[in-house]
């Protein structure tokens, strides 16, 4: 159905947001709490050229990625002279200054209100993707390819001094990795995937908007790879889909829907701390 499809063309984006975010988190135990700049990078670098300069969406694509793989890297360089708690402080405040100057720049951003990209614009190779077969299979194709580029990098060797890294950064140190540019190697490549899931859900949904530069979408992606498994290659499609379902009952059920939500959430913590996975 026609619903079922929807929703499921939208785990896959976002399980593409929280397999970027995996890379980080879950194979370097980088805990960001900014990861929504990425995102929203990858939105508008895709979003402003196509809306603003009518630039065809395999180009403004392009656009998204270099955007995001140039923020990550910016961000990399100078939050990784911090570690621990005071990481995540720096990356939460370039992801609020990522947010203030989308809203100070609302002549091309449209601020609060964002923008839609009309269905006209929003082809890839000739085929529409407001087509729900297309956008589904175009979403399956950025999962896709994702996952296999996380299975490929859990499975060389930088994946694994990346994990090195997670495990004993000291002891990978003394061993003779250069683990700070291995880091700011995995958060640049964090961003590149992030800010891809950005530019694939607002090329598939039309949306694009303020909101996905919150906190909020730096939280859910935590939220998401801790649900199905940091570390884990299928972990963050797990924890997206049972997130994303989970909100979708609970809300059949009650008004307080969050409420249950959290419950269970906190059930899963307390007896599932490794992940679902």
């Amino acid at each position: 159905g026609a619903y079922a499809q929807g929703n499921g063309a939208r785990i896959m984006v976002l399980a593409t947001y929280a397999m970027g975010y995996n890379v980080a988190f879950g194979y370097t135990g980088l805990l960001s709490l900014g990861h929504a700049m990425f995102f929203a990078a990858g939105m508008y670098g895709l979003g402003i050229p196509m809306y603003h300069f009518a630039w065809p969406a395999e180009a403004a694509f392009v656009v998204a990625l270099a955007c995001g793989a140039g923020l990550g890297l910016g961000v990399a360089l100078l939050a990784l002279r911090t570690i621990g708690v005071g990481f995540m402080i720096v990356t939460l405040m370039f992801a609020q200054a990522t947010y203030l100057c989308i809203l100070y720049f609302a002549g091309w951003t449209r601020g609060d209100e964002g923008f839609v990209l009309p269905q006209s614009a929003r082809t890839l190779f000739g085929l529409p993707l407001s087509d729900p077969d297309i956008r589904y299979l175009a979403a399956w194709a950025l999962f896709s390819v994702t996952l296999c580029l996380t299975l490929w990098l859990a499975t060389r060797p930088f994946g694994r001094v990346l994990v090195a890294i997670r495990e004993n950064e000291d002891r990978a140190a003394l061993l003779g990795y250069r683990t700070w540019a291995r880091k700011v190697a995995a958060v640049t490549l964090s961003a590149t995937i992030s800010a891809a899931a950005g530019a694939g859900y607002a090329l598939l949904f039309g949306n694009t908007g303020s909101t996905f530069a919150t906190v909020q979408y730096s939280i859910l992606p935590l939220l998401w790879v801790l649900l199905g498994g940091a570390g884990t290659v299928i972990g963050p499609l797990i924890g997206t889909a049972f997130m994303f379902y989970l909100i979708d009952w609970a809300s059949d059920v009650t008004t307080a829907y969050m409420a249950l939500a959290g419950a269970v959430l906190v059930a899963l913590t307390l007896f599932a701390p490794g992940g679902i996975a």
